[in-house]
């Protein structure tokens, strides 16, 4: 597995296809394999013509653990995103990020426009600005001794999934605490690429994507139809609607 290293930090990564790079970014808890191998982004994505490039965040997968939760603010892993597209280098690429991974993407979107051909926000609507999504009592659960010890409905999913992942809690107990920065009102009307933001209908962690969508200028949002938070990352709707943004002449 290729990694590269940016502010000392190595960043594990994969890069599949030919064609017009796209790069993902998966959410919090996950990794490359599970947010977009799993579910068929890459398959789907590469079969559709396109070179795809996914990156593990910092603390998470195959990239380096860092245990102090300011260095896990959005912005800073924006630049981890921007510079990958250095070390390939990728003058300008199309984003796509997934619940924390679409903060990210948003960061990295207004930090450097010039590198991102166009947006897509999964799973973060307008919490982006209005809420940091996930509840920091997650922590908690991480750190606790044993998922018996946890009571929290959303904390024991968490948990569950971190034991069974075997991903290091006390780094993801830090980036729940250093990523749940919001964007203002006025940082969000600031991106001007295109931008397409999907939501699932039974998502109760990412906020609604229409409110965030007249934000933006230009931007469109859309439903996935009776799927929740983890569920609507692989979905059909979704799947359709991007690969059709991403088809449009820019």
């Amino acid at each position: 597995m290729p990694t590269f290293s940016h502010d000392g930090i190595d960043i594990a990564y994969l890069d599949e296809g030919e064609g017009e790079p796209i790069v993902l970014v998966h959410g919090f808890g996950s990794n490359k394999e599970i947010n977009w191998v799993g579910p068929g982004w890459v398959s789907t994505l590469t079969g559709a013509g396109r070179r795809v490039i996914a990156l593990d965040n910092r603390g998470h997968g195959a990239s380096a653990k860092l245990y102090q939760s300011e260095l896990y603010d959005p912005w800073l892993m924006a630049r981890d995103v921007l510079a990958l597209l250095d070390h390939l280098g990728l003058k300008r690429a199309d984003l796509m990020g997934y619940s924390m991974g679409g903060r990210i993407s948003a960061c990295a979107t207004l930090t450097a426009p010039e590198r991102v051909r166009s947006l897509v926000l999964g799973g973060i609507g307008i919490h982006l600005i209005a809420g940091a999504g996930l509840p920091i009592t997650i922590a908690d659960a991480l750190r606790a001794p044993s998922l018996d010890e946890v009571s929290d409905p959303m904390g024991r999913l968490f948990r569950a999934f971190a034991d069974q992942t075997k991903s290091d809690r006390e780094a993801l107990a830090a980036c729940i605490v250093g990523s749940r920065r919001t964007l203002s009102r006025d940082e969000v009307a600031r991106i001007a690429v295109p931008t397409l933001i999907a939501v699932g209908t039974r998502d109760e962690v990412a906020g609604a994507p229409g409110p965030l969508a007249e934000l933006i200028p230009g931007a469109r949002a859309i439903d996935i139809p009776d799927r929740d938070h983890m569920r609507a990352v692989g979905d059909k709707v979704f799947k359709e609607a991007v690969l059709a943004f991403l088809a449009e002449p820019r």
